[in-house]
């Protein structure tokens, strides 16, 4: 067993009674963030994180220059949310399609003009081995709790020379376990016991070891003249 995958078998889960939560609608989950109900996201072992949520919502902004950059062709943005990444993407002229299981982030992607699908990562989406590039912003690494597993899905979907580009939390390492969301006055948008959804957190210090994992390796670093943002790009090895 490499060390990766000890560090996700014993990463913390659900704390209370030890009992892994059954599956949870992770698109109902973050519709109450995208709805402003919740703020923050709280990780099995009680770390507590920000949501960005009002980034979500803006336009694309200097900070995202370094991700849409870096598209030049065909590009699919996984866990879109309410798609400035697409819509910028599209007035570039770059084809892109958002991906997300929120139905408000689809609802508001199709205001906006976005493409989009209210779809799974990992069910079957258009175009499997043809995309340029498969971008992760935001924290979309946590999607179902395992980076390695997710990266290797990206790697799938991309063409031969395309790149995954990838947003990391500053500062972090690998974290995987099990998480929910809170609201601004400590009120949490959970009933007692759940939801509890699958997650992960990937940072710089982990993120050569589980792009290895997963087939790829960091060719591009970049970090926010402030340090708040963290972005790589990964290729096939």
């Amino acid at each position: 067993m490499s060390s990766l995958t000890s560090a996700r078998a014993s990463a913390p889960v659900r704390p209370g009674d030890g009992v892994e939560p059954g599956p949870t609608d992770t698109g109902a989950v973050f519709d109450a963030a995208l709805a402003g109900r919740c703020h923050r996201l709280v990780r099995g072992d009680g770390l507590v994180l920000p949501l960005a949520v009002q980034r979500w919502h803006d336009d694309a902004d200097g900070d995202d220059a370094w991700l849409l950059e870096r598209c030049s062709g065909a590009t699919l943005d996984l866990g879109c949310g309410p798609g400035r990444l697409v819509v910028a993407l599209a007035d570039r002229g770059v084809a892109a399609l958002g991906v997300d299981v929120s139905v408000q982030a689809v609802e508001r992607c199709l205001e906006r003009g976005a493409a989009v699908l209210h779809r799974d990562a990992f069910e079957r989406l258009p175009g499997e081995g043809r995309w340029q590039h498969v971008v992760l912003a935001d924290g979309n690494i946590g999607i179902g709790g395992d980076p390695v597993a997710l990266l290797r899905r990206c790697r799938a979907l991309l063409a031969d020379g395309g790149t995954v580009l990838l947003e990391l939390e500053a500062g972090a390492d690998l974290w995987c376990g099990t998480a929910y969301l809170e609201g601004p006055d400590d009120l949490t948008v959970r009933e007692a016991g759940g939801p509890w959804f699958p997650w992960a957190v990937l940072g710089p210090d982990g993120v050569d070891a589980v792009a290895a994992e997963a087939g790829l390796e960091v060719a591009e670093r970049h970090q926010t003249a402030d340090g708040a943002r963290c972005f790589v790009t990964l290729t096939p090895a």
